[in-house]
């Protein structure tokens, strides 16, 4: 049997093309349920940091009265994964004023640092199928969350949807996933919530903290849906949650956030929190009907 050098370098150079196809972040497993488009993703294949054209950063003290300070560094990518990292580190508040009244400055310093990111102005989405694979750290004073926020009006009537929320209610860890909108209450929202004891996710399996899990939202003109590996947590109907003027804040664009909070109003004590701490994410998919 004789060779054809030329047929075999010609399945070599088609191989090569094929998995290099498959590895591209706008290839990589990108392939969901039928009738689904995939309109944006971000896989996180760099090395450095997250990709300017997808994220911005927030800074400081912002909400929540929470104990860390946001900063940049504290946000990478490697190995194919978007890191947010938690530090026990002090920093001194740039804006710090003792004689204010106002939590954002009249700590003289923070005592833990991480980061928050999101994509306003950049990528915002109305409707649609958003899914997020991410590995959390459910150790007490952390407090990970993926959530979206409106774009047009002052929160909570702007809409925010909590795609995943982890931290401890009475000392009990527990995962949340919530929606919510406005009240005749400035900054006081009305939530639908579902709130699931960690040790639910535990019996089924011990290792679950160790993993990667897929936190999804189908989101349409009647429905929010919020998943936890293909399991349903919250459905909520949006005729219910509307703003007290009647205006619906989940029928406009949302951009999307990923943040690693600590302490505050509910993360919990960190003290005894072993740090660094990391919140990975695999990859951000947005899926919209063909």
């Amino acid at each position: 049997m004789k060779f054809c050098y030329q047929c075999i370098l010609f399945l070599i150079l088609m191989f090569s093309l094929n998995v290099e196809a498959q590895n591209r972040p706008c290839c990589k497993n990108t392939t969901l349920t039928k009738g689904w488009k995939l309109v944006w993703n971000d896989e996180f294949d760099i090395s450095g940091k997250p990709d300017t054209a997808n994220w911005s950063y927030e800074h400081g003290f912002v909400r929540n009265e929470e104990y860390q300070w946001y900063q940049e560094e504290n946000t990478f990518c490697e190995n194919g994964k978007l890191i947010i990292e938690g530090r026990r580190e002090k920093v001194k508040n740039l804006r710090f004023n003792p004689e204010s009244n106002n939590w954002k400055q009249n700590r003289e310093y923070a005592e833990y640092t991480a980061s928050s990111i999101n994509t306003r102005g950049k990528q915002e989405f109305m409707f649609g199928r958003f899914e997020i694979k991410a590995r959390i750290d459910t150790a007490m004073g952390l407090w990970p969350a993926i959530w979206t926020l409106g774009v047009k009006g002052e929160w909570p009537w702007n809409g925010e949807i909590d795609i995943m929320e982890s931290y401890p209610l009475e000392g009990v860890h527990h995962i949340l996933a919530n929606v919510a909108t406005g009240t005749n209450k400035r900054w006081n929202a009305k939530w639908d919530s579902e709130k699931i004891p960690l040790d639910y996710f535990l019996k089924k399996d011990p290792d679950w903290p160790s993993k990667f899990h897929i936190w999804r939202m189908d989101w349409d003109e009647k429905f929010i849906r919020l998943y936890l590996d293909d399991e349903l947590l919250n459905e909520t109907e949006l005729s219910l949650m509307l703003n007290p003027d009647g205006s619906q804040p989940f029928h406009q664009p949302h951009y999307i956030l990923l943040n690693l909070a600590i302490g505050g109003q509910n993360g919990g004590d960190p003290s005894n929190t072993k740090f660094p701490s990391r919140y990975e994410v695999d990859y951000v998919r947005v899926y919209q009907r063909k």
